[in-house]
């Protein structure tokens, strides 16, 4: 008898601190117009199991652009859709972001090389890319953003040489001209405007993906390694920082916004867990 109701105790525990649990999960700070806390989930396939970036097309969000980091491979479905297709451009990789601008893709690897294609190019099996290498100095690179406004590529360091991650990151303007890419530019982010907005101690910045808020005239930049957000202004003067949950933010590898001005987020997944694309609605208050 005392054995049962030991049983019956241990169950009741369980129970009891499990609900306590869920009722005191932490609510994270979201910026405005969107909460974080609440996504809907869209899962991937296998095939996506390692989603880094994404993109769409004119903001148009029928159909969403993706790559993984280790094929050559441009993906592309319908959100909520299971069929998803794919078109090889390179050989396997480490890629890491990609961009649509004026109806050509761009690919970033993650040793700064870009590859480029026409988006027509996806209904073919084999695509024929064209590689731009030594355009960026050496380094670890993760971000990729199309202006179309200006004509310009925005590259953004993971990790480079020249840059004290712990102080500024840098980060290269590419301009699309005649068929042709120019660095024409450089711009970098204060890592002591960061620190000075965040509880963590310590802060070596190390951004994953970025993206144009064209409602807001923003940046907003992700960093998996530092599960955070940060938004700065158009001239990368940082804003605002926001940590980001470890249970609903894996790895936040892709970041895109569409014509609804509705956030996506992308996250690798582990031998736990699948890929995501995260999507947070446009929240008009």
């Amino acid at each position: 008898m005392k054995l049962k109701y030991a049983i019956i105790f241990s169950y009741l525990y369980i129970i009891i601190t499990s609900i306590t649990a869920c009722a005191q999960k932490k609510i994270f700070p979201s910026p405005a117009n969107y909460d974080l806390n609440t996504p809907e989930k869209f899962t991937m396939t296998e095939s996506l199991q390692e989603i880094s970036g994404i993109t769409f097309n004119n903001l148009k969000n029928d159909t969403i652009y993706a790559i993984q980091d280790e094929e050559g491979k441009l993906f592309f479905w319908q959100l909520g859709s299971r069929k998803i297709s794919s078109a090889k451009f390179g050989k396997r990789g480490d890629y890491e972001d990609l961009a649509i601008l004026n109806n050509v893709v761009f690919v970033l690897r993650s040793d700064g090389t870009l590859y480029s294609f026409p988006l027509s190019a996806k209904t073919e099996s084999s695509i024929n890319s064209k590689e731009w290498v030594n355009l960026l100095p050496k380094g670890e690179y993760e971000g990729l953003h199309a202006d179309a406004k200006q004509n310009n590529l925005y590259v953004l360091c993971k990790k480079c040489a020249d840059d004290k991650s712990s102080k500024e990151v840098s980060g290269y303007v590419l301009t699309v001209s005649n068929d042709s890419l120019i660095n024409s530019s450089q711009f970098s982010i204060d890592v002591k405007q960061i620190q000075a907005l965040t509880e963590k101690k310590n802060v070596k910045f190390r951004p994953s993906a970025l993206t144009f808020n064209l409602r807001t005239n923003e940046w907003f930049i992700l960093s998996a390694s530092n599960k955070m957000l940060v938004i700065t202004d158009e001239n990368w003067k940082v804003k605002q920082v926001f940590d980001l949950d470890p249970g609903t933010f894996l790895q936040p590898e892709g970041i895109a916004f569409d014509s609804e001005h509705n956030l996506y987020i992308s996250n690798e997944g582990d031998d736990l867990k699948n890929g995501n694309v995260l999507k947070f609605k446009f929240l008009n208050k």
